[in-house]
C-alpha cells in the first residue's frame, strides 16, 4: 500500500488546482456570460444567461422536461441548439446543432463585433409576441379573443420563430444553416423586418389587436 502524501503537500496540490481554474466560464471557451444584460424586466427570470447558468458547451444533458417551468433554468443557448433539431431527419443530432450554433456565433461576432450571447438575448426579447388571439367557441359560434402572452411562452415562441426562420432560409439555398441563423439573430436583435421572427411577431400582434 502506497504511503499517503503529507497533508501540506495535498494542500498545495489543492491550492494549485484552484489557482489554475479559469476565472470565469466562457461559452465555447470564447464568449463571456458576465456582461450579458436582459433589458426586458419581465423576461429576466426566463432567459438563463446569468453567470450561474454559464456553460462551456450548450449540452448539459439536464432533465428540463420533467417538471413544469424547469425549462426556464436551461441555458438559453442550449435551448436555441435544441430547437434546431426539428423535422424527423434532424431529431437527436444535438452535436450537429451545437456545432451550427458555434459557427453562427463566430459569424455574428464578425458581423457585429458584439458578444453573440447578447445578440441572442436581444433577438429573443424582440421576437417574442406580447399579445395573441385565441379561439373562443360557444354554441357553434367561433370567434377570436385577444389575450396577453406569458413571459415563458414569449421566450418559447421567440426561439421557435428564430430557428424556423433560419431553417426555411437555408432550405434549397447555397447559404449554410449557420449563416442563416446568424443573419436571423442579427436582424431580430436589431428589430429589422428582414427577420422572419419579427415579421411573424408583428403579424400575430396585428391579428390580436384587431380582435380585442
Amino acid at each position: 500500500m502506497a504511503p499517503s502524501p503529507p497533508p501540506t503537500l495535498s494542500l498545495n496540490i489543492v491550492n494549485m488546482a484552484v489557482d489554475s481554474a479559469p476565472a470565469d466560464i466562457k461559452l465555447f471557451g470564447k464568449w463571456s456570460f458576465d456582461d450579458v444584460e436582459v433589458t426586458d424586466i419581465s423576461l429576466e427570470d426566463y432567459i438563463a444567461v446569468k453567470p450561474k447558468f454559464a456553460v462551456y458547451v450548450p449540452h448539459t444533458a439536464g432533465r428540463y422536461q420533467k417538471k413544469r417551468f424547469r425549462k426556464a433554468l436551461c441555458p438559453i443557448v442550449e435551448r436555441l441548439a435544441v430547437s434546431l433539431m426539428m423535422h424527423g431527419r434532424n431529431n437527436g443530432k444535438k452535436l450537429l446543432a451545437v456545432r451550427i450554433v458555434k459557427h453562427a456565433f463566430e459569424i455574428i461576432n464578425l458581423l457585429t463585433d458584439q458578444n453573440p450571447i447578447q445578440v441572442v438575448v436581444d433577438a429573443i426579447i424582440n421576437s417574442g409576441p406580447r399579445e395573441d388571439a385565441t379561439r373562443i367557441g360557444s354554441a357553434g359560434v367561433v370567434r377570436r379573443q385577444a389575450v396577453d402572452i406569458s413571459p415563458l411562452r414569449r421566450v418559447n415562441q421567440a426561439i421557435f420563430l428564430i430557428t424556423t426562420g433560419a431553417r426555411e432560409a437555408a432550405f434549397r439555398s447555397i447559404k449554410t444553416v449557420a449563416e442563416c441563423l446568424a443573419d436571423e439573430l442579427v436582424n431580430a436583435a436589431k428589430g429589422s423586418s428582414n427577420s422572419y421572427a419579427i415579421k411573424k411577431k408583428d403579424e400575430l400582434e396585428r391579428v390580436a389587436k384587431a380582435n380585442r
